[in-house]
């Protein structure tokens, strides 16, 4: 996740929709100018643009496009995983470079987890992630914590401006975003601290 931090915290799924930004599924035309900026802005990824083709199609919303007035400014890459997904992850068995599809989840699979595989954006560019995760509402993603793993300082500022925490598995620096819906109410002897509610913020 790089590029860029917010001052202000804000729960993932309360983050501000943007009205400069444009969000929406890229389109297979934009794949290539989509992994060259992944390998600029990103540390260490190195997938080519076949690769990323190949993840595109077998899940058209697992790629987003950010943009300004028609001016690509980055993009947002995800990992549906399946149950057999979520536990390799967990475990460090899945090659997250190169993911087997078999722990992807198909269309008629349920979302377990989002991986959120790469953030790659410039200027402004970050200001999308509102709508990202408006995205990750659908009924489709929305009952699926969300992981990521940084790699920069400032992936990890965005992390924890958005409610992601470090969570104990075998996969190194695992960080976790727990759906408000998912959470469990804070009990107090005597008395219920209800979470706050974000019932209208899956629609």
């Amino acid at each position: 996740m790089e590029r860029g931090w917010f001052a202000v915290r804000h729960d993932f799924d309360a983050l501000p929709l943007s009205p400069d930004i444009d969000v929406r599924c890229a389109a297979f035309s934009e794949i290539d100018a989509l992994s060259e900026m992944a390998r600029r802005l990103v540390p260490g990824v190195q997938l080519g643009t076949a690769e990323l083709a190949r993840y595109f199609i077998f899940d058209p919303q697992s790629i987003l496009t950010f943009s300004r007035r028609g001016d690509l400014l980055g993009g947002m890459a995800f990992l549906f995983l399946n149950d057999r997904g979520h536990d390799a992850l967990l475990l460090d068995e899945i090659c997250l470079t190169a993911p087997e599809t078999r722990y992807l989840a198909s269309a008629t699979e349920e979302v377990a987890a989002v991986y959120i595989w790469a953030i790659a954006a410039t200027g402004r560019g970050v200001a999308g992630l509102g709508k990202a995760a408006a995205h990750l509402r659908q009924a489709r993603f929305r009952s699926a914590d969300c992981y990521a793993q940084p790699s920069t300082a400032a992936g990890r500022d965005i992390m924890r401006a958005t409610g992601f925490e470090p969570v104990p598995s075998f996969q190194p620096d695992l960080w976790c975003y727990e759906r408000p819906w998912n959470r469990r109410p804070m009990r107090l002897p005597g008395s219920i601290i209800q979470a706050r509610s974000f019932a209208d913020a899956r629609h």
